[in-house]
């Protein structure tokens, strides 16, 4: 996809680019109505479309299509990111039209499976706006049957092409469960319930700080081995429909890296 089109870089604001491409999900007629709830009812949004200033908002010209393939959806993915480095954000579709527009639907192009870290906002570090991405967030990216519906929501029901498992440098959640398991503490209420996830991701090859940073690699790698093993996702990704990738933020300079 190219990140870098005239409609980008025009004046003004545009109608939302992915907001007229529908992806084909193939699901049995059983998931209409899950999808219709998550996408809002089209006959109130078509309404308040045609009231509201979206509906004198043509197409712009050289507008992009939503990515469709896990190629396109990691591609925008790096270009936002890049611009996200360099303090060239475009904080995009946020205006009134593309609010208007989202009313009948929505069409995101990625799930990002991120930490609840206030530093690492998935929006935000991949310069993306309303409607881009499903994003699901908890400390450690640990996985639990609430994660996995949601993550499995965005790729079965609306047909979404990548999955990014978003860990990130100088993680709390990692600390706490390797200083946990190096003290023998046990830690309060349910913050052990995510200690004991992430423990089998302790790279114990390494010490001090090298081993926190270690396994902030080796949990991103182990979530997405999870994640992979899931049977409806292993299905999309043998078709080429679905890629499941780890990723990794440096707060040190703002950049993501994939690591698998």
């Amino acid at each position: 996809m190219n990140t870098d089109s005239a409609a980008h870089r025009g004046a003004g604001r545009e109608p939302h680019p992915f907001a007229g491409s529908r992806p084909t999900t193939g699901g049995p007629g059983r998931r209409t109505l899950l999808r219709t709830a998550l996408t809002g009812a089209t006959a109130l949004g078509a309404g308040l479309a045609a009231a509201g200033p979206a509906a004198a908002v043509a197409p712009a010209r050289g507008t992009s299509a939503r990515p469709g393939t896990p190629g396109e959806a990691w591609r925008e993915l790096v270009a936002g990111n890049r611009r996200w480095r360099a303090y060239r954000e475009r904080h995009p579709h946020e205006d009134p039209a593309v609010r208007q527009i989202l009313t009948t639907g929505q069409h995101p192009f990625a799930v990002v499976l991120g930490c609840i870290d206030s530093r690492v906002p998935p929006e935000l570090v991949f310069d993306q706006g309303l409607g881009d991405l499903m994003t699901v967030r908890t400390a450690g990216e640990v996985l639990d049957e609430a994660v996995l519906g949601s993550v499995a929501y965005g790729v079965l029901e609306l047909g979404i092409p990548l999955v990014v498992v978003l860990g990130h440098q100088s993680c709390g959640a990692v600390r706490a469960a390797v200083e946990a398991e190096q003290s023998g503490e046990r830690l309060p209420a349910h913050i052990q319930y995510l200690a004991d996830q992430i423990r089998p991701a302790i790279d114990h090859g390494e010490e001090g700080d090298a081993r926190i940073d270690a396994t902030v690699d080796a949990n991103v790698r182990l979530v997405r081995s999870r994640l992979v093993a899931e049977p409806d996702l292993a299905a999309r990704i043998a078709t080429g429909r679905l890629a499941i990738v780890g990723a990794r933020y440096e707060l040190t300079d703002q950049g993501v890296h994939r690591l698998v």
